[in-house]
């Protein structure tokens, strides 16, 4: 991992949004594909030790990925996506919210709206801006207090692990 990458991470309270900018070695094919593919996903989506399991994912407008963060235990945080717009290798939009094992909204926890923008940069890199909106400040501020900076944070750092592995083998 190379501290030189971009890793911005801004909370608009305002609007009711968290804006994520990383910056990442590797170029968008490879970038779009840590993203969006579910095999490659489990491989970094998690902080560590935490793991990610997705039980589904289809990546396609109107599609859905059920997933769970698994602590080192064996406990599991549900999670699911829907994917309302995606234009290849550009960006993705889609909601978010926590639920159980199948798949059954956790309604009294933090629901958001992303989108995900890829852009390739200088150098053979890839830039990933995310922006996160939440129905109101409670749900933003408590998504803060469960720790989604350093989580994510962590996490991003797995991917570029994943993406120095996946540039060295050559896909």
């Amino acid at each position: 991992m190379s501290n030189d990458l971009l890793m911005d991470f801004s909370v608009d309270k305002a609007n009711k949004l968290i804006t994520v900018k990383r910056e990442f070695n590797a170029e968008l094919s490879l970038v779009w594909d840590a993203f969006t593919i579910p095999e490659i996903l489990d491989k970094w989506w998690a902080p560590k030790p935490w793991q990610s399991k997705t039980k589904f994912m289809n990546f396609i407008e109107g599609g859905q990925r059920l997933y769970a963060m698994v602590s080192p235990s064996g406990e599991e945080h549900w999670g699911l996506t829907t994917y309302k717009s995606i234009q290849h290798q550009n960006l993705y939009k889609g909601f978010d919210n926590f639920c159980d094992k199948d798949g059954n909204l956790t309604i009294e926890l933090p629901q958001s709206k992303w989108v995900t923008k890829f852009h390739p940069i200088e150098n053979g890199k890839t830039l990933v801006k995310i922006k996160t909106t939440y129905n109101d400040l409670s749900q933003l501020e408590s998504i803060i207090r469960m720790g989604f900076k350093e989580g994510l944070t962590k996490a991003m750092e797995e991917l570029d692990v994943i993406l120095t592995t996946e540039k060295t083998t050559n896909r």
